[in-house]
């Protein structure tokens, strides 16, 4: 088929719909590569809903797109990964509905590494290696943070996520640093904005956060590879606010990831772990209130109800006292006989010691003990004598050593002490008193304010018939006379007022005019 006729002429060219013209491009592409075989490393790999699995084909120069249908991906023996190179084989079709070909692929198998891959599997070997993806050295996420930083571009559509999903759920403090997410700038923007937090001081200013999110959205390894730089995941292992990598979607994985803290698997994934719900939280508090409440109410029937049972098996009062006030009649029936057996006993105890005692054996016994007692005696006026003399000699020793030095140095700064206090306290009173009379000055001119004499000074007057404040027109033609006080004195209308006092009574509501 000839759709190209330059030699025809302009009349003579054969029109085609555009579905015309998409249908032979297709039968013509799928004519002549009916079956091809592709090697290229994969680019990025998207997998709907639906099980199928789209990806990117791509060399130094050029790109294809392909697809893999479900039922072709679940019998691989390996699943593409973006940067991993390729051998694919299917054919060539055309996709009209965007005007573009791409392969459907029947069958894909690695041929090897791309450049870019065995560059990040070199550097994540080595971080390995370090420790920097050790879980031991991962530092729990705080419960609740006050502040959180976001290190990401402000223009973008991460940010307003983040802040829409953290006022969703709890709002916070959120300080953002702008950094650009892609290109050469990245890396170190991303490097110092996660120093930069850390070197902030708490409670300053400009408050240190507690939290730090790292976030950009999805895109294919060349966009995110500044997160895959060396310079950045060192920088997060060493920052010492826990801090959470959200950068692509759930499928990209980045270098920062392992060395974060927690990796959420989009932006708004790591609001949603960097705070809790908090409508949940006040449902949580009050759902355990209630089954505290609950509980201490079961609890208290369960041990009333045991403790009842409980009352029911014990025996009464009364039956408790029978037997000991049985035995206590027994044992007062025996008591005289026992009495009358003992003192029987003890007069004859008596009896035989004092058969055994003579006159002789009393005067030995005497004699040696009126030795003994000389003895003592005259060993006790030199034992006397030494403890006297060595109560002496301490009393001296003692009496050497007390001087009214100390005494005169206390009684100096007892004192000066007094003498402080009673400053202060003179200081103290003198400004009592000085606070006192501003504030009753102050009260003063509060009076004057808002008593009714200010009131005639602004243009009314009070008056008053036969000595009372009138405020109506009848009491005003009942009176005898009238009085009218003005701010700057009193008009008499009529009559002879009656005397006031040199304070009159203030008026009553109405009776300015």
């Amino acid at each position: 088929m000839d759709l190209l006729d330059d030699d025809a002429a302009p009349g003579n060219t054969p029109e085609y719909t555009v579905s015309e013209l998409s249908g032979a491009v297709k039968r013509t592409i799928e004519g002549e590569f009916g079956f091809v075989r592709v090697r290229g490393e994969v680019g990025r790999v998207s997998r709907p809903r639906s099980g199928h699995i789209y990806l990117d084909l791509k060399d130094d120069n050029a790109v294809i797109s392909g697809v893999i249908w479900k039922g072709v991906s679940q019998r691989l023996q390996s699943q593409p990964e973006e940067g991993m190179e390729v051998i694919a084989t299917g054919k060539l079709t055309t996709f009209p509905g965007q005007s573009k070909y791409q392969i459907v692929i029947d069958d894909i198998r690695p041929a090897g590494m791309g450049a870019l891959m065995a560059m990040l599997e070199k550097r994540k070997a080595q971080l390995q290696a370090e420790g920097l993806f050790d879980p031991a050295r991962k530092k729990p996420l705080p419960f609740l943070p006050e502040i959180i930083g976001v290190v990401t571009s402000p223009s973008g559509a991460v940010i307003r996520d983040i802040l829409h999903r953290l006022r969703d759920r709890f709002p916070r403090k959120v300080l953002v640093w702008p950094v650009a997410v892609q290109g050469q700038a990245c890396a170190p923007e991303v490097a110092r904005a996660i120093e930069g937090f850390n070197s902030m001081t708490p409670g300053g200013a400009l408050p240190r956060p507690d939290l730090i999110i790292v976030a950009r959205g999805g895109g294919s390894v060349e966009d995110l590879w500044g997160f895959n730089e060396e310079i950045v995941a060192r920088a997060a292992a060493a920052s010492a606010i826990p801090l959470i990598s959200a950068v692509g979607h759930e499928t990209d994985t980045t270098l920062i990831d392992f060395v974060s803290d927690y990796r959420a698997p989009t932006p708004t994934g790591a609001a949603e772990r960097a705070v809790p719900v908090r409508l949940d939280l006040l449902s949580w508090v009050a759902q355990q209130g209630s089954r505290m409440t609950n509980a201490m109410g079961q609890r208290l029937q369960t041990r009333g109800q045991r403790l009842r049972d409980l009352s029911r098996a014990l025996p009464r009062p009364d039956s408790l006292l029978d037997g000991p006030r049985q035995r206590l009649d027994v044992l007062g029936d025996r008591l005289p006989g026992a009495l009358t057996r003992l003192v029987d006993r003890q007069r004859l105890c008596l009896a035989k010691q004092a058969g055994s005692l003579r006159p002789a054996t009393l005067a030995r016994a005497l004699t040696h003990e009126r030795t003994r007692l000389d003895d003592r005696a005259a060993r006790l006026a030199p034992a006397l004598e030494r403890l006297l003399q060595t109560r002496r000699e301490a009393l001296a020793r003692r009496g050497d050593r007390l001087t009214p030095r100390p005494i005169l140095r206390e009684i100096r700064a007892g004192t000066d002490r007094l003498a402080t206090l009673s400053r202060r306290l003179d200081e103290a009173q003198r400004a009592r008193l000085d606070a006192l009379s501003k504030r009753l000055d102050s009260l003063d001119r509060l009076r004057e304010t808002l008593g009714y004499r200010e009131t005639l000074r602004r243009g009314y007057a009070v008056v008053r018939g036969d000595g009372q404040v009138v405020t109506t027109r009848a009491a005003a033609e009942a009176a005898s006379g009238l009085e009218i006080e003005f701010a700057d004195g009193t008009l008499k209308l009529g009559g002879t007022a009656p005397k006031r006092s040199e304070k009159p009574k203030p008026p009553e509501q109405g009776s300015l005019f």
